[in-house]
């Protein structure tokens, strides 16, 4: 009831609010920053910008979370007084405070969408589900990779001149596969918004299918040092007209999906072929599989199975059934019979009278 009541405040009132609350907290911390430190602040800040967002409008969140970002930076990253920031490290941070605050904003705007939707006290209790399944997979498959990024900042600030070129390197690895962790959940967030927003339409091109499955699995290279990836080109596949952006993000999430929930040691056989309307993706794993009784609910948005063993936020194979269907394709799950998974997807696609 409360979330409602703030809502029916203007957006005027709301910025005066928020702006209120951030000045309060600014000032406060400007107090105590010497004995907190300013990376704290940059904590409390967003905090704040957090509780507003589950308030308010998007608007005067984003607006406030951009006035918090803007006095973080001027009263408290060093130099203080300036919109210089110093260091790469601080730099890094304040990118991640406006990445947060994204996040944020369409978390905002999805609450917004479940609650235009609920009707009765069924739809109630199921939306307040899936919010609660969303939030607990978003903290902490947000945590994790915030929390490795400011470690390895502050081990590189703290101890920068002692460390050797190689324990550098090893941290600014950790950085790089942390921030392409929060990039993969960004991306899946507007992803969604996308499909349900209506706006998703395949741009079509022409497309070589084995350079972009090759493309696919360099991409997921950080993740394989404890799989193998089979994938054996047919040279004499043709070009197929495609959106190779949509079926790149269905082939990540299908691929992520089988490196995150299957053992070690597992082997992952991708696979490409036509078929009289189109091309053919196989993704197929010699892992558990899934529960029979769980397969068609596995493309369900938010869904996880309940004895996973990995965070995530359930929207994976949800968007890539959505940028299949953006293309008049289909997608479907079996368990194999000898053990494992094998999703295959089919896209009608013009092809190229000359293979390549």
């Amino acid at each position: 009831m409360k979330r409602r009541q703030y809502r029916k405040y203007n957006t005027f009132i709301q910025l005066l609010i928020g702006f209120t609350l951030i000045l309060i907290v600014a000032v406060s911390s400007y107090f105590s920053v010497a004995f907190i430190g300013y990376h704290v602040v940059a904590l409390v800040l967003l905090l704040v910008v957090s509780v507003l967002a589950m308030l308010f409008d998007i608007l005067p969140v984003l607006i406030t979370a951009v006035l918090s970002a803007v006095i973080w930076n001027f009263f408290f990253i060093p130099p203080t007084f300036t919109f210089h920031v110093g260091t790469p490290e601080d730099a890094l941070m304040f990118l991640m405070y406006f990445v947060i605050a994204l996040i944020n904003a369409v978390l905002t705007f999805k609450i917004r969408e479940f609650e235009k939707k609920a009707r009765g006290k069924e739809e109630r209790e199921k939306t307040i589900e899936l919010y609660n399944i969303l939030l607990n997979s978003l903290s902490h498959e947000l945590r994790t990779p915030i929390a490795t990024i400011v470690g390895a900042v502050d081990t590189i600030k703290e101890n920068g001149l002692k460390l050797s070129e190689t324990n550098k390197n090893e941290l600014f690895n950790e950085i790089e596969i942390a921030g392409l962790r929060l990039n993969r959940q960004v991306e899946n967030l507007l992803n969604m918004s996308r499909l349900e927003a209506g706006i998703l339409k395949p741009k079509l091109d022409w497309c070589d299918v084995n350079e972009l499955v090759f493309f696919v699995i360099r991409s997921n290279t950080n993740d394989t040092k404890h799989h193998s990836i089979v994938f054996n080109p047919d040279a004499a596949l043709p070009f197929f007209k495609i959106d190779r952006g949509l079926v790149e993000q269905v082939l990540q999430n299908i691929l992520y999906n089988a490196l995150q929930h299957t053992p070690e040691n597992t082997i992952i056989q991708i696979e490409v072929d036509k078929f009289a309307d189109g091309c053919r993706f196989i993704i197929s794993d010699n892992g558990t599989g899934f529960p029979e009784n769980k397969i068609e609910f596995v493309f369900d948005k938010f869904y996880r199975l309940p004895q996973a063993l990995t965070g995530g936020t359930g929207l994976g194979l949800s968007i890539a059934k959505g940028f299949t269907e953006a293309h008049n394709g289909i997608i479907y799950l079996e368990n194999l019979e000898t053990g494992g998974a094998k999703f295959t997807i089919e896209i009608p696609a013009e092809m190229s009278s000359i293979n390549h």
